[in-house]
C-alpha cells in the first residue's frame, strides 16, 4: 500500500437501533458556485448592517424627549395587547 500523504475525510458509522451500523447523514450538498454566488451578492449588504448601530440613540432621545413633554400619545393597555398579540396568548378574537 503507498501513502501519497493526501488525507480524504472518513465516513462515519454510527449504530442504530437493531445492532446494524449505517453511514451518518452527510449534509446536503449545495450546486456549485452558490456559497460563492450567495457571498459576492450578500457581502456588500452585510458589510452594511455591521456599519450600522444597534439602535438609533438619537432616535430613543427624541422619542423620550416627546413622551416625557406628552407630544407623544402612549396606551398602555394597547402596549400590552400587542405584547400579548405577538407572543401568542392574546388570540381571543
Amino acid at each position: 500500500m503507498k501513502i501519497s500523504g493526501v488525507s480524504t475525510p472518513s465516513v462515519s458509522i454510527a449504530p442504530q437501533a437493531g445492532g446494524t451500523a449505517a453511514p451518518a447523514a452527510a449534509p446536503a450538498a449545495a450546486p456549485a458556485g452558490t456559497d460563492a454566488l450567495e457571498s459576492a451578492v450578500l457581502q456588500p449588504a452585510q458589510q452594511a448592517l455591521a456599519a450600522l448601530p444597534d439602535f438609533d440613540a438619537a432616535r430613543v432621545a427624541e422619542l423620550r424627549d416627546a413622551l416625557a413633554k406628552g407630544e407623544l400619545p402612549f396606551d398602555a393597555g394597547r402596549l400590552a395587547g400587542l405584547i400579548q398579540r405577538f407572543h401568542g396568548s392574546g388570540n381571543k378574537g
